[in-house]
Order: C-alpha cells, then structure tokens, then sequence
C-alpha cells in the first residue's frame, strides 16, 4: 500500500513494512497477536460435540438457540481457530475480545520500500507524521473480562475452552437483554437490541448494521463443518422478523452516513483524509479528479492495515502521509470512507493502477496467520465491494478485484519494493462467494485454463517469515499454492527475476510472492501430469499438486494471449502507459519502460482486460494544469506471474482457451 521509497514511517497495509513499524505497533497499535497457542484440530470422532455445547448454552442462560448460533456465525463462523485470537484479540466461536491479553509482540515484516503513489513524474514522498499516541482500548476489544464476570469462567478457559467460550458469549447476550429491561424470552424476534449491542457498536447504525446481519443468517439458515471438525447445523427461520425498535432504548449514538459512498446495508461514516498544500510546493495526501468521467474505475484493491483502527484512522486524516479511499472494522464491520471515487488516492504503489482503482483498507496483518479475520468485516467488505462494482461498472473477477499483492511494479526498480497484503491468509474463496460471484469450474475437465482455488482450510503450506529466525508460520489454511520448477515437491520454485535481478531462488517466506498462485487468478495451462499441473508463469512453467480427490484449481475457459507470428517475445509492462505523441504540450512524455519479464513464443496468458493508454497528469496542489493523457495504442491486462501485468495490443494475438 502507501508509503515512499524513502519513507521511514510505518503504514496500513502490509507487506513490507518500514524498519518503525515494530515501534508503531507495539507502543500504538496494540497489536493482537500471540495469545494462547493454537490446539491441535478436535478428533473428529465427535463431530457434534460443538453443536452440543451451543445447546447447552441456550439451556442455561435461556438464550433462543438461532440467536446464540446466528451471532457466532457472524464473528467466527464457528470456528475456534485453535484458541488464537483474531485481529482484534477476539478468541474462540464467539469472539470474546481480550486485546490487551492477546498483545505480547508486535510482528515481524520483511523490509519493503514502495511509493505509495508509484508516479516517477512526482519527487519521492518524504512524510514526517508525528506517530499517534496510545489510547485506551474501547469495550469492543476487552468482552472476555466481562464474560469471566458475569459467568464465573476463568478467563483462560473462555480463550482455549470452545463450550466455555460459548457459554460466555450467551453470558453478555443476557446482560445485555436485562439492561434493555427486556425478558429472556424464548422468541429470538425479541433479542434484537442485545445482538445489537454484543457487536460492540458504539454507534446504532453500526449495531444494526450487525444485527441485521444475524438476523438475515437466522432467516436463511446454515450449516458447514468447522476448522476443528465439528458439524454445526442453524435451521433456517425464513419469517422471523426481529422487534428493531429495541435499538432506540440501547442509548447508542448516532453517526451520520452524510456524505459517503456506501450501500445502505452497511454502516458507514466519513472520516476525510486531507486535500492540503504545505511544505515547499508539496501537498497531500490525495489527489482531486473527476471519476469516472475523467478516468474510468476498473480496479478494487484490498489492503490490510497492519495496525488497530485507532492508530489507522488517525493516520489517514494526516496531510503528509498517504492516503486510500476505505477502512473496514475487524470487530462489526464498520466503515470509515476517507477519499471520494472521483478523486485519486495513494495507496496501490503504482500511479496507473491508482488512477484507475478504489482502496479498501482490512483491519488486519499479513503476518500473523492465527489473527483471523472476522465473518463481519468479510460480509461488510463484500457488500461495499458489490456496491461500488455495480455504480462503476468493474467486473467482480480476481483480474479487477485486486489484492495488494497483485499490483504489478510499475518499473523494473519498484518490483522489489512492492506490498504483499493481504496476503495468504485472506480467504479470497470465501470472499468471491460473499460476492456472490463463487469461483465454479468454466470449462469441461481438462480445459485450456484453471482458476486457481485450493480449499481454504485443508490447504495448509509451509510459510517462514511471520517470526524473527526463520522458524515456520504457525500452520493455517491459505488461499495460495506453492509453484515448482518441476512436478516434485523437492524442485526448485519458480524464480522470479524481478524480485531477485541476480537469479537467486524464490523462498517460503510469508512476503515473498515470487513463486505463488492465488485462489481466483486464472492461468493458461502448459502441461499434466498425474496429480501436477502445470502453467504458464513469468516466463516459465511452474508446477503445483493438483490431485483429482483435492484439487488446487478447477477448469476455465476465456482468452489468451500469445505473441504475434514471427517474434520469439514481446515486453511485459508493469503499467499501461500511452504512447510518445499522445501527450499534449505541457505535459511531459512518460517513458513506456518495460519490466526485466518476457513473453516467450509459445506461452500462452490468460487476458483480463482490454485497456487504454492513460496516465494522470497531477503534479501541482492546484487542478488547472492536471491533464488526462489517452492513447491510441491499447493494451492487455494480463495474468502473468503473481501479479498481473500489461502487453500491448500491437505484439499479441488473442484467441480463446484451448486453441
């Protein structure tokens, strides 16, 4: 995401950090990271142990059972993550937050040096904020110690304890119905105000914005299979229409969505990020356009923040440091809108793909594979998402719906230093599904193409780089599959040149994406064998497991590029920019430089866009002299390693899968 090549601060988002980050964290962000140790997976022999557990609760605490099922579907989804805390330090299937507990490092980032604008025409930013000062942590981030109170279970054993933990959820849900002066009737239409309240909400439409969303999964019900093997079943109560104007009598206060871009099935405030001049013809930390008539929106990208709310949202509102459009809320899913869609923030780290995208920002850390993300902010982001892909016309695809991690650097010196997040452990399957749009096979068996998409929780690769030493991650399911040079899992990865200009071989570190598919992208595939695929990747052909009984990737159909007859290799460009006669006097020619990456006769790379020439003239505080330049050489935005990639229309055919 943001920052400079120079910049010394820390920054939302991921990847790789500035050498400060560790200070940040750990004296402001209060990082949620360690905790208990994650518990071996429950034997699945009693894979109704969990369902019992919830029962039990609602007996006791004469809580409705939908109600008890429906709110810890919406923070875990069930699961117990193997008592690790989520990003917030929320612990086991009900989320029970102890931030403070949950606090012992700050995590460990790999160095990384991106300009958060990735606009060689502009100087390097240089920003010199004041780091934010502590605060203290808001009740949203401490219910564990409530929930020890009011049910008398130590606080270790509501942590680790998966029936513990969901007797002290039903604990609060009690507390708070009785401070509403509400009875614990067996009707859960008549639990509204209390869901409300459990999210932790200090405003309303924030807590109804969550309790809507319990109440939605009551209606439709659910059923799946947790991360410890226990099968959890919601019956559906399609009728069920809860009693709303209990939320009045919670005292909540009111924010005003005035202002923003948001779905009504969210809540949403506006927290603006500073359009100001200073320094010596300097200015921050956005720049003001005319979306989507100036320029069209084609991309989203999704950030992690690397740090908790507080800390982030008084960054962005700092003039001299950088800026993205959205911040979503671990805990409920709040929304925080800090740049317009017609204006252009500074977050991708390439100047051609900002112009053309909107940031969102995930309370989160890429790092730290047990600080799961919860149910809440997936379902809030995926609304935002499918709301700004329906006004602004973006296809809900891994090609256009881009993570951090796959903006390509937009010359051969910004590869290294490009950001990583959100990183493997971002469940984008899940997500796409939230969106409505499930990544499903396309194609027949053996088709011309796969879409990667690996179960997320079986899935479970070995990453180094989330501790100082080199020791392995903590083992968690990944959206991502490890890519080799031959079909054995003792060959050597893929290398990717641009990382590593001098040859050296891709690692398992958890930042380094030199040799790694994601679920969602699409790649033309070069050969089989057995239970290995192989694709086309950077130049070369990488190999992943993809065995028939648990597949990594399904088949595709779609177009392909391939250089035009008579040439051994085309460049691959990290932005699409226009040609020399495109621009207009006044605004200085932009090279056209292509990355170290070729090409190569023969390769085939699966085509997700056709798009324009275009570079964003915007180097002063003042808008007169800013200039939309638009070629007439197009370009194809495709897959091409990890990251996606542009070749010109001109050195290309295109053809459909398979030909």
């Amino acid at each position: 995401m943001r920052g400079s090549v120079t910049d010394p601060r820390p920054e939302p988002g991921h990847r790789r950090t500035r050498k400060t980050a560790g200070a940040l964290a750990s004296a402001v962000l209060l990082l949620p990271l360690l905790g208990a140790a994650p518990a071996e997976r429950a034997a699945a022999s009693d894979p109704g142990r969990l369902q019992r557990a919830f029962s039990a609760a609602s007996t006791r605490y004469h809580v409705p059972l939908s109600i008890l099922l429906g709110v810890s579907y919406l923070q875990s989804r069930w699961d117990a993550h193997g008592g690790a805390p989520s990003v917030t330090g929320g612990y086991g299937p009900m989320h029970l937050t102890d931030a403070r507990t949950a606090l012992s490092r700050a995590p460990h980032h790999s160095e990384g040096a991106e300009d958060a604008r990735g606009d060689a025409a502009r100087r390097a930013l240089h920003p010199a904020t004041k780091l934010p000062k502590a605060s203290a942590l808001p009740a949203r981030l401490k219910t564990l110690t409530r929930a020890a109170e009011l049910s008398g279970i130590p606080a270790e054993r509501l942590r680790t304890d998966e029936a513990a933990n969901v007797a002290g959820g039903a604990a609060l849900l009690v507390a708070a119905q009785k401070k509403l002066h509400e009875p614990l009737s067996e009707d859960p239409a008549a639990w509204y105000g209390a869901v409300a309240q459990f999210s932790g909400a200090d405003d309303s439409a924030t807590a109804a914005a969550y309790a809507n969303d319990v109440y939605d999964v009551i209606r439709t019900g659910r059923q799946r299979t947790t991360d410890a093997g226990q099968r959890i079943v919601l019956a559906a109560r399609p009728h069920l229409a809860p009693d709303t104007a209990q939320l009045r009598r919670t005292g909540l206060r009111h924010v005003s969505s005035a202002g923003t871009e948001c779905p009504a099935a969210v809540s949403c405030e506006w927290i603006p990020a500073p359009y100001q001049q200073f320094g010596d013809n300097d200015y921050g930390n956005h720049d003001l356009g005319d979306r989507p008539v100036s320029q069209s929106i084609r991309y989203i990208v999704i950030h992690d923040t690397e740090g908790r709310w507080d800390g982030v949202i008084n960054l962005v509102q700092d003039p001299t440091y950088v800026s993205w459009n959205y911040t979503l809320r671990s805990t409920d899913g709040h929304i925080a809108q800090h740049v317009k869609a017609k204006d252009v923030a500074w977050h991708a780290g390439n100047w051609y793909i900002n112009g053309k995208s909107i940031g969102l920002e995930h309370e989160g850390f890429l790092a730290s594979p047990d600080s799961w993300y919860t149910e809440a902010m997936y379902r809030s982001s995926a609304r935002l998402v499918k709301y700004l892909a329906e006004k602004y016309g973006i296809p809900l695809d891994r090609q256009h719906i881009l993570g951090h991690d796959t903006v390509p650097g937009p010359t051969t010196a910004g590869i290294p230093g490009m950001h990583t997040d959100p990183g493997p452990y971002w469940d984008w399957r899940h997500y796409f599904e939230l969106l409505d749009h499930p990544l499903e096979p396309t194609a027949g068996k053996n088709g011309g193409l796969v879409t990667i998409r690996p179960d997320y929780t079986a899935n479970r690769p070995e990453y180094t780089g989330c501790d100082a030493g080199g020791v392995p991650c903590a083992a968690h399911g990944s959206s991502e599959v490890r890519l080799y040079s031959q079909p054995d899992t003792s060959a050597p990865l893929i290398k990717d040149i641009g990382l590593r200009p001098d040859g050296s071989g891709s690692t398992i570190d958890v930042n380094d994406v030199g040799s790694r598919a994601e679920t969602g992208q699409q790649y033309a595939v070069a050969d089989r064998q057995g239970d290995w695929t192989a694709i086309w990747y950077l130049g070369q052909k990488a190999w992943f497991q993809n065995p028939a009984k648990q597949p990594a990737a399904v088949d595709a159909a779609g177009l392909v590029v391939t250089p035009k007859a008579g040439l051994d290799s085309v460049p691959v460009y990290g932005r699409a920019y226009p040609e020399k006669a495109a621009y207009p006097a006044g605004v200085p020619a932009q090279p056209v430089s292509a990355l170290p990456y070729k090409l190569l006769a023969g390769q085939k790379y699966v085509v997700g866009d056709t798009v324009p020439g275009e570079y964003l003239y915007a180097v002063t505080f003042t808008t007169d002299s800013h200039r939309v330049v638009v070629g007439k050489d197009p370009y194809y935005e495709i897959q091409f390693g990890h990251r996606v990639a542009f070749v010109r229309a001109a050195d290309v055919v295109v053809r459909p899968s398979g030909s």
